[in-house]
Parts: structure tokens; C-alpha cells; sequence
């Protein structure tokens, strides 16, 4: 069994700074094989705000996977946005911006959505996809596939298209190739899970959708800080999804939702424990 702690959209420089301690003590707690972080460490991408990133990022276990967000590209500097994007989350984050993690269990793959054309929306391209071909489709059956983008590639209930990063469906159609089986992302500050069935009527195949919701900012969007936890025994996987509780001054789980793969696609289990 591999366990993932699943955070995203942090926003360092608009924070609430009270929930950092208990965030890293209770990841400490849960002593997860891996770390992802789908994107948005920063508020407005200065120098500042990466730093306290970067400190963050430090005081929780390795592994890690990060991508940046589109908040990672600097707004008001026009310069930097267009020829440097990505310059600071270069130098504090990490220079990789398609990180990898495999082991006999898992594989994961980051891929960078964020883009300087763009001040919301985020874009994958045929490159990258061609980069997802040849580290994932060639591995064992036995082996679960993760991509993780900022940007999602399904949507909530409710979510709007506009939302969904360019080339979904061109991107869905490769990770269908590939047998993609969890797709982890942020950016709408909306923690839920699917599956990619609905939207996508690809035959024999339908990925896990797993959204975080920002797990530090006071840019709640109507919902609690949270995170979430993935426990993957396959072939079950379970989605537990952990909110603060002001009250408890703690981030406590909710109950479980378990899924199972049969017959090509992902389902979700009536019962979890």
C-alpha cells in the first residue's frame, strides 16, 4: 500500500498563518510515502512569498512532487511574466517542472499547466504529452498511474468549463492510452472526488479525479481549508479528505471514499472502512 498526502493552492502571502504547524504536525503524523502539491505556492510569485514557500516545503517529509500554478507566474511584471515565467519557482521550488516518483507500486508524473499568456487559465501541449507516452505507457499493469497538473482536467459538480486546462480532451485521450488511473489537481480551491466517465465517453477506461482545496489560504472560496489523503492498495483506492476545525485547532478526516478498478475503469464502492 502507498500512501499520498495531496495539498495544493497555498498562496503563501495570503495565508492563514495559524494552520502551518498543525498542517506539518499532521503530516508528520500520517507518514505518507510521497507529497504532491498540485500548484498555486504563492499568491503573486515574489521573491518573498517563495521563500516562505520554500520553508514550508522544508519542514515536510521527502518525497515531493510540485507543479506550479498560474499564481507562480508573476502578475504585474510584465517583463518577468513574459520571458522569465517561472524564474523564482525555478530558483526556490525546484528547476524540475515535470517531476517524477515511481516505485514498484506507484508512478507519478507532475506536468506544468501553468502559462505566461494566460493570467488564469493553464494549457497542456502536444510535447508534454509525448513526455507522459514515454515515462508511463510502458509500465507493468501491476504499477498505479498518477499525472498531477495545477490546472484540472475534469471538474467538480457544478464547476465550470472554462476552468478545465486547454486540450483536455487531447490530454484524456493520451492518459486513456496510457492507463492513467489518478489525476490529482487544484486551482479551484474545491476538494472533491470523481471520476472522468461522465465528461469523457472514452470506452473501457475512466481515471480517478481527485481536487484539493487550498490547504492554507484565506481564499476559501466558501469551503474550509483542507487536504487530502490517498491510500492506494490497489485495486483499491481510498480518498479521505482532511478540513480544519477551528474549534479543534486541528485538521481532522472525514470519511473515506473508496474505489475499486474492474473492467478498465475506476468505480466508486458503496461501503469504505
Amino acid at each position: 500500500m502507498r500512501t499520498i498526502v495531496h495539498m495544493s493552492d497555498l498562496h503563501f502571502g495570503r495565508i492563514e498563518k495559524r494552520l502551518l504547524q498543525p498542517l506539518i504536525d499532521t503530516v508528520a503524523r500520517i507518514a505518507p510515502h510521497l507529497i504532491v502539491v498540485s500548484g498555486d505556492l504563492t499568491q503573486r510569485a515574489r521573491k518573498r512569498q517563495f521563500e516562505q514557500a520554500r520553508e514550508f516545503l522544508d519542514a515536510l517529509p521527502a518525497p515531493r512532487i510540485v507543479v506550479p500554478g498560474n499564481h507562480d507566474v508573476p502578475l504585474y511584471n510584465v517583463f518577468a511574466r513574459m520571458l522569465r515565467p517561472l524564474a523564482n519557482y525555478r530558483r526556490y521550488v525546484s528547476s524540475e517542472l515535470e517531476p517524477y516518483f515511481g516505485d514498484d507500486e506507484i508512478a507519478v508524473l507532475g506536468i506544468n499547466s501553468a502559462r505566461s499568456l494566460t493570467f488564469k487559465n493553464g494549457r497542456i501541449n502536444r510535447e508534454q504529452l509525448d513526455r507522459v507516452r514515454a515515462r508511463l505507457a510502458q509500465l507493468p499493469e501491476t504499477i498505479t498511474r498518477i499525472v498531477v497538473t495545477h490546472h484540472p482536467l475534469d471538474l467538480p459538480h457544478g464547476g465550470d468549463d472554462d476552468d478545465l486546462v486547454g486540450r483536455a480532451h487531447l490530454a484524456m485521450e493520451t492518459f486513456a492510452e496510457c492507463r492513467i488511473d489518478l489525476l490529482l489537481s487544484g486551482h479551484l480551491h474545491h476538494g472533491e472526488v470523481g471520476n472522468t466517465a461522465t465528461r469523457y465517453r472514452i470506452e473501457g477506461y475512466s481515471a480517478l479525479v481527485v481536487h484539493a482545496g487550498t490547504a492554507t489560504s484565506t481564499r476559501r472560496r466558501g469551503e474550509v481549508n483542507s487536504f487530502n489523503v490517498v491510500r492506494i492498495d490497489r485495486p483499491v483506492v481510498k480518498v479521505e479528505r482532511w478540513v480544519w476545525d477551528a474549534g479543534a485547532s486541528a485538521f481532522c478526516a472525514e470519511p473515506p471514499k473508496s474505489f475499486k478498478f474492474a473492467g478498465g475503469a475506476w468505480h466508486g464502492e458503496k461501503k469504505t472502512g
